[in-house]
Order: structure tokens, then sequence, then C-alpha cells
């Protein structure tokens, strides 16, 4: 009897286990998906900016020609 208890027991240990594992693996996934839109939302806004910039000092540069 005593021996059919600690199985139970070292199975539910395990599977306890299995679940905490499973949990932390499922919110680095969704942390991972929103860190990978947060930067990409900042590359678009580095890339406008930058662009803007250097569209601009093209334009004074054509002014300064002409």
């Amino acid at each position: 009897m005593k021996m059919q208890i600690l199985k139970d027991e070292k199975a539910q240990g395990s599977a306890e286990l299995i679940l905490i594992f499973g949990g932390i693996i499922v919110v680095v996934i969704v942390a991972g998906i929103f860190y990978k839109n947060y930067v990409l939302g900042l590359g678009d806004e580095i890339n406008n900016n930058d662009l803007q910039t250097v569209n601009k000092n093209l334009t004074d540069l054509k002014d300064k020609l002409s």
C-alpha cells in the first residue's frame, strides 16, 4: 500500500514539473512575439526618420547647386 502511494506521488510530481515547464515555454513564446513586433515597429520609425533626413539633405543640396 505504501509503495503504491509513493509511486503515485512521484508521478504527480513529474506531471507538475511538465506543466510548469510547459507554462514557462508558452510565456516565453508570447513574450518573444511581442518583443519581435516591438522591435520591428522601432525599425520602421528609425527608417522613416532617417529617410526624411536624407531626403531633406538632398533637397537642400539640390537647392544650393541650382
